[in-house]
């Protein structure tokens, strides 16, 4: 009995070890699992490290900052800021100085070949032998022609300066001095000046405007090239004369606004702009620069631009106060949903570009890749729409069928992804994102003239950019204004195929001599546009 009570002990010993060993053992496992979760969190946050590393090493960086030493040339010494309001509109310089020769060195002729300048004016210079001339070396007989050999020049004329005076007579009636009556006076007739005693003419007027707001060449650098033409015009009096344009040209603006509120979809977007003197804000603050455009299917295109100093969604809603139309086209930005009755398009190239850059940053991302084709088929099936020219209803029933399908494909499969993606990486990002603008994402396909991107609006706001890029900076909300204005009237023009110098030109010169000017009569689209202005 000893032995079995103390077998049994021993057993019991036995058992309470192995119980023990047993719970230490899954105590183990469940330690290794918690150790293999938090590895596999730590990859995937090395992975989005990553992802962040090589996406920012794509992309430049540069200071913003306008802090500067004691002894530092000032910016605005060196940059044509959008126009330096400090200085009064009123300073002129005097004709004179303005004319005063100055060495400047010719420009030389630029030839190319091709048969693009067909088009252009031709100058034909034959060359022939003289009559005395054609006679054979060998026979003395008579020469007759061949054949001709013809070859291709451009030919350049460089801007050409002229100095303009225009003397106005003013008569009076001997007769009447000699009987004593009231004097007679007749004066003939002339054109006013553009700007009250300013030496600015039509003509450039739209150099200036056109220099700077078309080809972004900032006015400190068109003061150099008119020294260089022989005639000094500082930068302070282009800049006056860039806000008296502008001013000119608020009528124009008014009525494209006007046509713009008319139609049924419009596109917008925003963009940054530094303002050094606005009041009660920092040089470093940013303001916005909005835009908004029609449709590519008006028939009338307007592109407009607006100044504002903060990005509020209010900016937007006041803009469009007033418009008729339904669908507004923009990117994923909140600021807009404060446009009320009005539907909202997103743009899938957002979407695109965001799991394009998950990709880019992680070749081995295949999900990313993934989404990025889903995309893409949607942007293939309206390329197929517009290389067949579908019809409006052929277009949005392709959409129903085909598009609407591939859609709820992809987001499906975006349900799925997103239970095993980091929030935070890349690919989380991108797919939070396209879950969250699904309903303006899907608004496409309520109307074919609805298209799937914003890159419209991208595009115009584009020539802002690069000028911005130029000149860096407005020194006043009057430059700003200016600045915005300009932009509106040449990209309208371009938009509408006019040549933004040419138009602009025509404009001024309306402006200075028809009083009895109808601005309806200055649109791009209006009958009365010379042919010259047209491409």
């Amino acid at each position: 009995m000893d032995k079995l009570s103390k077998l049994e002990k021993d057993n019991e010993k036995l058992s309470a070890l192995v119980k023990s060993l047993s719970d230490q053992l899954l105590s183990k496992d469940e330690i290794i699992k918690s150790k293999d979760q938090q590895i596999k969190e730590l990859r995937m946050l090395e992975d989005y490290y990553t992802e962040l590393l090589k996406l920012h090493n794509k992309k430049k960086f540069g200071s913003s900052s306008e802090k500067q030493a004691a002894n530092q040339i000032s910016f605005i010494d060196l940059f044509d800021e959008a126009e330096l309001t400090k200085l009064p509109i009123s300073l002129e310089p005097e004709a004179d100085k303005v004319f005063e020769k100055v060495p400047a060195k010719r420009k030389k002729k630029k030839a190319a070949r091709g048969d693009f300048a067909k088009d252009l004016e031709t100058e034909v210079i034959e060359y022939k032998l003289d009559d005395n001339q054609l006679v054979c070396d060998e026979c003395s007989g008579e020469l007759t022609t061949m054949k001709k050999e013809t070859r291709t020049e451009i030919k350049i004329i460089p801007a050409q300066i002229k100095r303009v005076e225009h003397v106005t007579y003013s008569y009076s009636c001997r007769s009447c001095d000699k009987e004593g009556l009231s004097g007679f006076i007749k004066k003939a007739p002339s054109p006013k000046a553009l700007i009250h005693k300013s030496l600015v003419s039509p003509s450039l007027m739209a150099y200036i405007l056109n220099l700077k707001y078309t080809l972004a060449l900032p006015l400190y650098r068109q003061e150099q090239e008119f020294k260089r033409l022989g005639i000094n015009l500082s930068r302070q009096n282009l800049s006056n004369w860039t806000i008296k344009g502008a001013g000119l040209l608020k009528g124009l603006y008014k009525e494209l606004k006007d046509e713009l509120l008319t139609q049924e979809l419009l596109h917008a977007d925003e963009t940054t702009l530094e303002v050094l003197e606005e009041p009660g804000r920092k040089a470093s603050q940013k303001s916005y620069m909005w835009l908004y455009r029609t449709s590519r299917y008006s028939e009338k295109p307007v592109i407009l631009f607006d100044y504002k100093t903060s990005r509020s969604g209010d900016n937007a809603k006041t803009f469009l106060e007033g418009w008729q139309g339904t669908y507004l086209h923009c990117d994923g930005y909140a600021g807009y949903k404060k446009i009320e009755d009005k539907k909202l398009c997103g743009c899938w190239a957002h979407a695109k570009r965001k799991f394009h850059d998950a990709w880019q940053a992680n070749k081995k991302n295949e999900e990313a890749k993934n989404c990025e084709d889903y995309i893409s088929r949607l942007f293939a099936l309206e390329k197929e729409a517009d290389k067949s020219e579908l019809t409006d209803e052929a277009r949005l029933e392709l959409r129903k069928d085909k598009s609407a399908k591939l859609v709820d494909d992809f987001y499906d499969y975006l349900e799925e992804l997103s239970t095993r993606t980091l929030p935070r990486s890349l690919l989380g990002k991108a797919i939070t994102y396209a879950q969250n603008q699904k309903v303006y994402l899907m608004t496409f396909l309520e109307d074919p003239r609805i298209q799937l991107s914003n890159n419209l609006a991208e595009q115009s706001i584009r020539p802002f950019v690069i000028g911005r890029n130029n000149w860096l900076f407005s020194a006043s909300p009057r430059g700003a204004d200016s600045s915005a204005l300009i932009y509106s009237i040449i990209q309208t023009a371009i938009a509408n195929d006019l040549k933004p110098y040419y138009y602009l030109d025509y404009i001024f010169e309306e402006i200075q001599l028809n009083e009895d000017l109808l601005i309806r009569d200055l649109l791009p689209w209006s009958d009365r546009i010379p042919e010259e202005c047209k491409k």
